[in-house]
């Protein structure tokens, strides 16, 4: 250890340890001064293989003791490729890529690209409105789903198994529903250009309205174990904070923005699918943390269950494709007996119509429909804020461009603002608030 004059102590590193460079002052301070320099500052990964980073998000966080002093994130992870494999198949096909984005939300993910599609080919008027209802019902149960999921995981990495139990059951009862009506749990592509895959299967009303009793009876549930609970309120209350300024500055939108106070919801500001019909509230709160985000989730799903009655109601019976033959891809669909293939009155039908008839089906399903140049913003309110597609044509068969915009993505901006300077175990709740999908954040 060399002296000189003056008065500080800087060390560096060597293959022997650390060197001070002492300029002055008492050698009891300054031995003082070097054991407090020597802190625990470190750099610990959590994840990509952690199983409270809601899939595979890597979060490097530098840490003082168990204080977080700087956090970022690392994606890429789980990249699919889905936008450029956009550019390779036909406008159709393409709802099958999106709807495996975020794959809590595949409903949104198709409303959004179809919405887009929909724009470009001038035929918003068109579409039937029983498939705008069945549209609209849909994306309200993937809201109360999603949010069940949200709910579910977050409490479990809180320790609170007992809402993971509720919220699993609660969402397979809305899976059962997926199941019923598109035939699948999730990746459905059941949300096509110009309308629906096929219309709603027999009995699926009388499920819907069994399943709004069920979730009207479970519902409380969730408030009497979590909402007043000390516990769970200790350990999310004043965590994850972000205030409307910092939302803004960040372009958080869904229940991040809403608890920092603004009512702020698309399906109100800019209205698609007839949702200016409907009548529902947006909850807000002025929390800015995570119990917030947690109570505008839980009154969220009370509303969408509104919304679902109110689609019960309009079901009126009608066409779900529109009209033109030239973009309508069959909606009448009719299995087998086998299950896979499709029934022999329904290749009659195709078959038996006209030779013109025949044509446009082969040409449509093999080349696809064309699309008028030029380039759409459509984009929809998911349960994670705000989803939209900028879709871009150049007059052809596929699309030229895809590139959507995920809130996933977006508000996981959020997560140094909301970890630094708190605790390490308040990263996973501040984490579990945003509820990002790492499937709508790669892409």
């Amino acid at each position: 250890m060399s002296t000189s004059s003056a008065a500080s102590s800087a060390a560096r590193e060597t293959t022997e340890g650390p060197v001070y460079t002492v300029t002055g002052g008492d050698w009891d301070e300054v031995v003082e001064t070097a054991a407090k320099a020597d802190d625990e500052r470190i750099v610990v990964n959590m994840g990509p293989q952690h199983p409270s980073t809601h899939g595979v998000l890597r979060l490097i966080l530098e840490i003082d003791g168990e204080t977080v002093t700087e956090a970022r994130c690392g994606i890429g992870y789980l990249h699919t490729g889905i936008e450029k494999n956009l550019e390779f198949r036909t406008w159709t096909q393409g709802t099958t890529f999106v709807t495996r984005m975020d794959y809590l939300t595949p409903f949104f993910n198709e409303a959004a690209y179809c919405l887009a599609v929909e724009k470009l080919l001038g035929i918003e008027d068109q579409i039937p409105e029983r498939a705008d209802v069945i549209r609209v019902l849909l994306m309200e149960l993937n809201r109360i789903s999603s949010h069940l999921v949200c709910i579910a995981t977050g409490g479990m990495e809180l320790g609170a198994t007992t809402i993971m139990i509720y919220g699993f059951r609660d969402r397979e009862l809305v899976l059962d529903l997926y199941e019923l009506i598109t035939g699948l749990r999730m990746n459905h592509a059941y949300i096509r250009p110009g309308g629906l895959a096929q219309d709603l299967p027999p009995g699926a009303v009388d499920q819907l309205r069994e399943f709004v009793k069920t979730m009207k009876k479970n519902l409380p549930q969730y408030d009497a174990l979590a909402t007043g609970n000390p516990i769970f309120k200790a350990r999310m209350q004043d965590v994850g904070h972000l205030d409307l300024t910092g939302c803004m500055a960040l372009g958080a939108t869904g229940p991040i923005l809403r608890a920092a106070g603004l009512a702020h919801d698309l399906r109100k500001t800019d209205p698609y699918c007839g949702y200016e019909t409907y009548e529902f509230d947006v909850p807000t709160a002025d929390t800015c943390d995570s119990y917030g985000r947690f109570l505008i989730r839980l009154e969220e799903m009370r509303q969408s269950l509104r919304i679902v009655e109110q689609c019960i109601d309009r079901l009126a019976p009608g066409p779900v494709m529109v009209a033109d033959k030239k973009i309508a891809w069959p909606a009448q669909l009719a299995l087998g007996p086998d299950g896979l293939g499709n029934s022999l009155d329904h290749i009659k039908n195709i078959m038996g119509t006209s030779m013109e008839a025949l044509i446009h089906h082969f040409k449509l399903v093999t080349e696809g429909f064309r699309v008028p140049p030029g380039q759409v913003y459509a984009a929809v309110e998911s349960p994670k804020g705000e989803l939209g597609a900028h879709v871009v044509s150049d007059g052809g068969t596929r699309p030229y461009r895809v590139h959507f915009r995920d809130p996933s993505f977006t508000n996981l901006q959020s997560m140094a603002a909301m970890c630094e300077g708190g605790q390490v175990a308040d990263v996973i709740v501040a984490v579990a608030s945003i509820d990002p999908v790492m499937g709508g954040v790669d892409r």
